[in-house]
């Protein structure tokens, strides 16, 4: 709020009120808490999203146009926002878990928001109305169709399911006993790869509901799997894991290509007395467009920067805490990683060098995203709140 508008509310206040309770405290909150004495809080972003009211999990962008974001929050709610100026466009209302899931289809008609507990909802945008619900077992992921009305959502009972929106034709993919924690439909919109607790890697084909290759035991992961991304032709998946590893994988063929490993800084001292061994895993990993190059972003907060065609690291991105997720640009090897110490940075995957930084969250970022042109980010954090950051370079 501007200074007017504290005046203004000021003067609505009656100071004559003798038998006033006292003030509620977290109504008098100031906005930098969490920032040391004289620190002046750094704000790098244009606009700010502040309706939720509680830690803020996931955003996406509308593909078509890129102006709108859908969020979803802790607070068990989703807003569609003009990401211009964060002006609500409508409430996703009715959740009654945190919604972890969010995204407009791939001509930005519909979104969808899905809660922890499987219930997952449709919205058509432009009459900001309600038009199909399902309710499934725990939601572990949901992802439109590239090129239909189409969503996919994987349950943590193992299944993945498939419907036709809005008619709600249902399919679904029966995957091992243990939850389908990651899944991604592939380019060519005919098959999708689900990872799953167990380690598990299955391909399925959408149309006949059956699985194409299943990779377990040595050419699966050792622990359970965090993440899946796939080149731009599908030709090539890549798998994360709790175990460290990522691995490549052709997905004609089902054969593991190579695996990356990261090897271990120097050993850290061992665990005293009721402290917790430093764990590392893969958080996010995804392909760039215009370069052989993969990107892999460790809880660590190591990125690491594979050359493809040759199968060996090229770089390791140190950033101080661990890594959330990473997005590549569009059409350039500039890769993006936000993390738990709250800041975006742009990195140039040819020389491994960080090429700009923006804060302004007050606690880590959960989940972005980045525009077609690469000019915005869109992020959303555990203070509550989504921010809009201008990333507009010069040399574009």
């Amino acid at each position: 709020p501007s200074a007017d508008d504290l005046a203004d509310e000021m003067e609505d206040v009656d100071f004559d009120d003798e038998g006033g309770e006292e003030p509620d405290a977290e109504a008098w909150e100031t906005e930098d808490e969490g920032v040391e004495d004289g620190m002046e809080a750094q704000d790098d972003s244009e606009v700010t999203f502040c309706l939720h009211s509680a830690s803020v999990f996931c955003v996406s962008l509308d593909p078509k146009t890129n102006t709108l974001a859908v969020t979803g929050g802790e607070d068990d709610k989703a807003f569609v926002w003009r990401v211009s100026d964060g002006e609500l466009l409508f409430e996703c209302s009715g959740h009654k878990d945190s919604v972890t899931c969010a995204g407009f289809s791939h001509d930005s008609v519909f979104v969808a928001t899905g809660d922890m507990s499987g219930l997952i909802k449709v919205w058509r945008v432009d009459a900001k109305e309600e038009v199909w619900s399902f309710e499934v077992g725990d939601l572990e992921w949901m992802e439109w169709h590239p090129q239909a009305h189409v969503l996919l959502a994987g349950t943590a009972d193992g299944n993945s399911w498939m419907w036709k929106i809005p008619s709600g034709d249902c399919k679904t993919f029966q995957g091992p006993a243990c939850p389908a924690t990651c899944g991604r439909i592939l380019p060519d919109g005919k098959r999708a790869v689900v990872g799953y607790e167990d380690g598990t890697m299955r391909i399925w084909d959408l149309k006949q509901g059956t699985s194409l290759h299943v990779l377990k035991g040595q050419d699966g992961h050792q622990d359970p799997l965090t993440c899946v991304a796939s080149n731009q032709d599908g030709s090539l998946i890549m798998t994360g894991s709790v175990d460290c590893h990522a691995k490549l994988v052709n997905s004609a063929t089902g054969k593991v290509v190579c695996v990356f490993k990261m090897e271990s800084v120097a050993p850290k001292a061992p665990a005293g007395e009721g402290e917790e061994a430093e764990s590392n895993s893969v958080e996010s990993l995804g392909f760039c467009n215009v370069m052989p190059l993969a990107a892999v972003g460790y809880l660590d907060g190591t990125l690491a920067i594979y050359d493809l065609s040759t199968q060996s690291l090229r770089h390791k991105c140190q950033h101080e805490s661990g890594i959330v997720q990473l997005l590549w640009e569009e059409s350039s090897a500039v890769v993006y990683t936000c993390s738990l110490d709250g800041a975006v940075r742009l990195w140039d995957a040819r020389s491994g060098k960080m090429i700009s930084e923006y804060r302004g969250h007050s606690a880590e970022i959960l989940d972005f995203a980045v525009n077609k042109d690469a000019s915005i980010v869109v992020t959303t954090s555990g203070d509550h709140q989504a921010k809009v950051f201008c990333v507009q370079r010069p040399d574009r």
